[in-house]
């Protein structure tokens, strides 16, 4: 099993949709530059997997316009998208559908099969599809909904492919994908108890103090806060089970 993603080509189809990282189109091979109007909607449907009512797309992208305004806007950005690429999104009884394979709903399924319980034999895990920001720059509050969705996801993850990892003995990519998880929230403590957890597999008791010490005096610093029970409980446990042993 082989659990990785390339951002240039995500499966062999006509048209792949970017958004991790950046915006990107590629039709039929080709990379193609779309006019901003024209990537906001490709972007929400791109976010929208099933079929969409014109009248809420028009509604979600152009907020403050008129409802004729926001229709008016949606046609244009269609005829320019239309003048670009070939049957990159369906019309059909007034909804829209994007016909193209995108980059986050393979990240979603690849995040779905890692954090559903099974056999953690095997495999590799790739960890850079969880390591990257969906559209950023982007400030429309569509996006901001799903960059959270997308963050919390790839935090699991990652936790996930940490402890697939330390079950197998493959301690240094464990740790690395421990790590990505607490790069991507430096507070979130179940990021902090893999990295614990891979160390003291590992046995290097040192680090795993370390990263206790650092993830008490940061949660202190930032929020006033002491570790839970839950982490000092799996900290003491197990670094003394640890040093016990020969």
């Amino acid at each position: 099993m082989a659990l990785a993603l390339d951002q240039a080509v995500i499966v062999e189809r006509e048209s792949t949709i970017r958004l991790l990282g950046g915006f990107g189109v590629v039709d039929r091979g080709e990379p193609i530059t779309l006019p901003t109007d024209a990537q906001r909607v490709v972007a929400f449907l791109a976010l929208h997997p099933h079929s969409v009512p014109r009248s809420y797309v028009a509604g979600s992208l152009w907020l403050d316009a008129s409802e004729e305004r926001a229709f008016g806007n949606l046609r244009s950005a269609l005829w320019r998208l239309r003048q670009r690429t070939s049957g990159l999104i369906e019309s059909a009884d007034h909804n829209l559908t994007l016909t193209a394979t995108t980059d986050i709903a393979v990240t979603a399924a690849l995040a779905d099969r890692l954090c559903t319980p099974g056999d953690c034999n095997g495999g590799d895990y790739d960890i850079a599809p969880f390591s990257y920001e969906l559209l950023p720059g982007w400030y429309d509050e569509f996006v901001l909904v799903e960059r959270e969705r997308l963050r919390q996801t790839s935090l699991h993850a990652l936790e996930a492919i940490a402890q697939r990892l330390t079950v197998q003995g493959r301690f240094a990519a464990a740790i690395t994908a421990a790590l990505a998880a607490i790069r991507l929230d430096p507070l979130r403590e179940s990021a902090h108890r893999a990295a614990i957890t891979v160390h003291l597999a590992e046995g290097n008791h040192s680090e795993a103090i370390r990263q206790y010490h650092t993830y008490a005096e940061l949660l202190n610093t930032e929020l006033e806060l002491t570790p839970s029970p839950l982490i000092r409980r799996l900290f003491t446990g197990q670094l003394k089970r640890a040093i016990r042993q020969p």
